[in-house]
């Protein structure tokens, strides 16, 4: 079945690009495979990352189907343009529907992208991680491609004012190399290698960053930033 509705959603969104004049440096698309399945996991930073990371993957002449909450499927706009582009609807109080979806898409071959913080973290260091993308990858025998994006969250991020202004904003999406998962593994120690390299690749990036992380809202503590800690916000939710 053709798709209809991704092709016009990607020119205007490379328009909107061009618009905010975003610079951006995608490394590692060698490893996104040219057919066949395969899992997009990926750091969870700003409200415009799917696109972004969607947009990175255009060279290797293939569409990423990502796996979003319901509500943005409930949503009158959002719903049937996310529906047309294939996207795959969670629903967080039941994911065994989506689950089903997303392993009958990896075994047709598509690309999945999956955000496996779930929700966007407001520290921007990696959070607690769900096993989805592990437990996909082992159910459908298709590789984890571990995937950062850095940068976005200067744009558009959770409790911070967006910035859609023309200010040349540098992002990054680095693809790493693909982690594959036997039937036999163990969930828990392919989760923490995973994280282990998102962890890693994060730094990386960070590191050759353009414009410097200190005193700046949108980065974390650790590198100089003002954007609270996950002790800080695990804090915030006990209180």
């Amino acid at each position: 079945m053709a798709d209809l509705v991704y092709p016009p959603v990607i020119v205007l969104v490379k328009s909107l690009w061009k618009y905010l004049g975003l610079q951006f440096t995608f490394q590692g698309e060698a490893h996104v495979p040219r057919k066949g399945g395969a899992i997009l996991a990926i750091n969870h930073i700003g409200y415009l990352d799917f696109a972004i990371v969607g947009t990175a993957v255009l060279p290797a002449n293939r569409l990423v189907r990502f796996m979003a909450k319901k509500e943005i499927f409930d949503h009158k706009i959002s719903g049937p343009l996310m529906r047309g582009m294939k996207h795959i609807s969670v629903d967080r109080t039941n994911g065994s529907g989506s689950f089903v979806a997303a392993l009958r898409a990896l075994k047709s071959g598509e690309i999945i992208g999956i955000f496996p913080e779930a929700t966007i973290s407001r520290s921007f260091e990696l959070k607690e991680m769900k096993t989805g993308a592990v437990r996909l990858a082992m159910a459908s025998g298709t590789p984890i491609l571990p995937t950062i994006i850095w940068g976005s969250q200067r744009v558009w991020t959770k409790g911070v004012k967006r910035n859609f202004s023309r200010s040349h904003v540098p992002i990054t999406v680095s693809i790493g190399e693909p982690i594959f998962v036997p039937r036999d593994a163990d969930v828990d120690t392919k989760e923490l290698e995973l994280k282990n390299r998102l962890s890693e690749m994060l730094r990386k990036v960070q590191a050759k960053y353009p414009d410097s992380h200190d005193g700046q809202r949108w980065a974390p503590a650790r590198l100089g930033g003002t954007a609270p800690t996950l002790a800080q916000i695990a804090a915030e939710k006990k209180g």
